[in-house]
């Protein structure tokens, strides 16, 4: 099992089976990644999104990749970043919890993140960071033998410096138990 952060683009990853995609509650395409995920599924990931219904803040659902070269698209609804007394931080760790519940009921072992709701949604990327990383290492822990690769795929570098900040203190958090 490896858990790890890399610099590039959700929408070119071949290394998984599923990209999890950071939607708005439609699920019909947006801006930033959500935009860019669409683009490059191919307009019949907007087809199969109308009959979703859409998707709550802090659920998941999933689709085909179509045009992508992963199997699947993972789509979770972050919360809004409000200063942090609106739940956020509950919100943005059940996106986490509820795309690799779904990953798991499919049998994906192989997902890759996006850094969820960061981006126009507003969360400080030190708080959403750890919120991920904490979450992903808590589900990983309890599902040990369900996953084989769990991945961040950072669009820039300072992005990338969080999550592997946060990656790596669990790495010594894990040592130190030994």
């Amino acid at each position: 099992m490896e858990i790890k952060a890399i610099l590039g683009d959700i929408t070119k990853q071949a290394d998984v089976e599923a990209i999890v995609n950071a939607a708005n509650e439609s699920l019909l395409g947006g801006g930033g990644v959500d935009g860019a995920i669409h683009r490059a599924a191919g307009p019949d990931l907007v087809k199969e999104c109308r009959t979703l219904g859409g998707c709550r803040t802090g659920d998941a659902k999933i689709t085909s990749s179509y045009d992508l070269p992963c199997k699947y698209v993972i789509h979770t609804v972050g919360p809004i970043y409000y200063g942090g007394k609106s739940g956020e931080e509950e919100k943005l760790s059940s996106c986490y919890r509820r795309s690799l519940e779904v990953a798991l009921e499919k049998g994906i072992r192989s997902v890759a993140f996006s850094s969820i709701s960061t981006g126009v949604y507003g969360y400080p990327l030190d708080k959403a960071s750890k919120t991920g990383v904490d979450t992903v290492f808590d589900f990983v822990s309890k599902h040990p033998s369900s996953f084989d690769l769990i991945e961040w795929v950072c669009f820039d570098g300072l992005t990338l410096k969080y999550y592997e900040e946060q990656i790596n203190d669990h790495g010594r958090s894990a040592l130190r138990g030994l």
